[in-house]
């Protein structure tokens, strides 16, 4: 059974670059501040880990939290 999980995520690379008066290459402005998205997942725990290896640390996302939704 999977259940419906809310992540706050935001790209720490997004928001260092318009700090300096710059714009990442990739990635929109708007990654500067926390983007919610919702994921599906067995657990918790498989909600990380689903969401880390689509937004990698290694790729400047850092997600602050990760909660089930009712």
């Amino acid at each position: 059974m999977t259940q419906k999980f809310e992540a706050a995520i935001y790209n720490e690379d997004v928001a260092t670059a318009l700090k300096n008066g710059e714009h990442h290459r990739n990635l929109s402005d708007d990654w500067a501040e926390t983007h919610y998205l919702e994921v599906s997942a067995p657990s918790l725990n498989a909600a990380w880990d689903r969401m880390r290896s689509k937004y990698r640390p290694e790729n400047g996302f850092v997600i602050k939290a990760i909660e089930a939704m009712d």
